[in-house]
């Protein structure tokens, strides 16, 4: 097999480094729109109008019921049919995350709303609070504190889940890794590598998870 080459790492820093902020772009995308429809979902499932939460509780069903590589092919050729024209890679896998990753967080969400107790929207409605008012200025301030480690738990496993996105050849981290490798023939160099920086940065969020969980809980 030979020596392990650390020159082809550090000779390709500035590629790899691109496709590293694909990477950070699509996750930090995801999170943001998937939190915005999954509350929205969430809201929904919890204000009890029958038809409404019988959509959003379909909605939520169908895609934790999909495996997520799958919804990316959907998306990926569905997108340009529905808007008549080429939609690029980025931006399909994009809407697939998005559309993915509500369905998680409306749970999460659902459940800490349900965590606030019932108490907090009564004194809301006392002080003349219409019922979206009490849930944006008391009870969702309060759920999303209590959410934040398993919101940071669902946003490290998104981070991982981006790496399914060479299936559409967008040019992430991994994918950035994986051309060098086949170029220069240096599988096990760049995957090692690979590895690593997940690792780091997955474990590093796992335990800034675990501070903020022991921090709420105190």
């Amino acid at each position: 097999m030979g020596e392990f080459d650390y020159s082809v790492i550090f000779d390709n820093i500035p590629f790899l480094i691109d496709g590293l902020k694909v990477t950070f772009l699509l996750t930090i995308l995801a999170v943001i729109g998937g939190m915005i429809l999954g509350t929205l979902l969430a809201l929904i499932r919890i204000a009890q109008i029958p038809v409404l939460s019988w959509i959003a509780a379909a909605y939520v069903n169908f895609f934790r019921s999909l495996p997520l590589i799958l919804v990316i092919f959907w998306l990926y050729f569905l997108v340009p049919l529905f808007l008549g024209r080429p939609v690029g890679s980025f931006y399909s896998v994009l809407i697939a995350f998005v559309l993915f990753e509500a369905a998680y967080y409306s749970e999460i969400i659902r459940a800490g709303i349900s965590s606030v107790r019932s108490g907090q929207i009564a004194a809301g409605r006392a002080i003349g609070l219409t019922y979206p008012q009490t849930m944006r200025h008391i009870v969702l301030p309060q759920a999303f504190r209590s959410m934040l480690p398993v919101l940071l738990t669902q946003a490290i496993v998104l981070f991982q889940d981006t790496s399914l996105v060479y299936v559409v050849g967008l040019k992430d981290f991994l994918v950035s890794a994986e051309l060098i490798a086949n170029r220069d023939q240096r599988l096990v160099e760049m995957f090692v590598f690979v590895a690593i920086v997940y690792f780091i940065f997955c474990f590093a969020g796992s335990l800034y998870a675990r501070h903020l969980q022991r921090k709420l809980a105190t």
